[in-house]
């Protein structure tokens, strides 16, 4: 989904070679810039709110973000925005109707007549995933930067787990952790079994989602490689716990795109998903 930067045809900007990629959330942002040519990452910074806020409140944050780097003074030959939330949900292509998308979420997510809704398609995989995109984070974006997309995190996740699970033919559950949020992805031979998104707040909700998910695909806690990977390490209790439960849990760290250079520390402390939309 794309919103067009109005311009007028005689003040066509020079190329800068530089893409920005932002992710959007009610627990923290992230953003990157890429530079086009040497692919290497130019400066990325990360915000993690202490309690969630309401997105008025992360507009104001990411308005602070964008100053104090001067990005709203900066010309981007692409410009990536990321809605990471828990309000969305995947539809087969057979099944989508563009008229029809509340109709898709109305039964499991909380939705406003004001609401503006967009979906993404997912490649390859015959699958829609409807959702609700922060619409004042977009007009916000658009007001600064002009044309841009936006996805939401769900289909940027999911595309590039796919493309990185290669020639495989095992099922394995990927878990993406971050501030509250589990997403979890089960694929299986090129496929996408399943993808759900749950907000926790202990470590007991945390190993109970991953569980549930094990236990509704029937795949063997002892068998089914498990991956996690974002904001968790080895020592987290979160990650002690599961353990017990799961014997092939590992923590995993995921491919970066190829055509990116990535340094230290910029590497580990870039999101996911944000690497990907570059």
């Amino acid at each position: 989904m794309t919103k067009k930067r109005k311009n007028n045809s005689s003040d066509i900007p020079d190329k800068s070679f530089q893409k920005l990629s932002i992710q959007v959330s009610l627990n923290g942002l992230s953003f990157c810039v890429a530079d086009t040519v040497s692919h290497k990452i130019v400066y990325s910074d990360y915000l993690v709110f202490p309690e969630e806020l309401n997105i008025v409140a992360v507009q104001d944050q990411l308005d602070k973000l964008v100053k104090k780097h001067q990005l709203h003074q900066k010309q981007f030959d692409h410009v990536t925005v990321v809605h990471r939330n828990t309000l969305f949900g995947l539809v087969p292509k057979a099944l989508f109707d563009a008229n029809s998308l509340s109709d898709y979420l109305k039964f499991n997510t909380r939705i406003f007549p004001t609401d503006s809704l967009a979906y993404d398609e997912l490649e390859h995989q015959d699958i829609i995933n409807v959702y609700v995109p922060y619409a004042n984070i977009n007009n916000y974006i658009y007001d600064i930067f002009g044309e841009f997309t936006f996805f939401h995190n769900g289909t940027i996740l999911i595309q590039s787990l796919l493309n990185g699970y290669g020639n495989q033919k095992d099922t394995i559950c990927y878990a993406h952790v971050s501030k509250n949020q589990l997403d979890i992805c089960v694929v299986a031979h090129k496929n996408l079994l399943l993808y759900n998104s749950f907000l926790y707040e202990t470590k007991e909700d945390f190993a109970y989602y991953l569980l549930f998910v094990l236990e509704q695909l029937e795949l063997d806690n002892d068998q089914v490689p498990v991956k996690l990977f974002g904001a968790i390490e080895e020592d987290h209790a979160v990650f002690k716990l599961c353990r017990k439960y799961i014997k092939k849990i590992i923590i995993f760290t995921p491919s970066s795109p190829q055509y990116l250079q990535l340094g230290e520390p910029e590497g580990p402390r870039i999101d996911f998903t944000v690497l990907n939309t570059l």
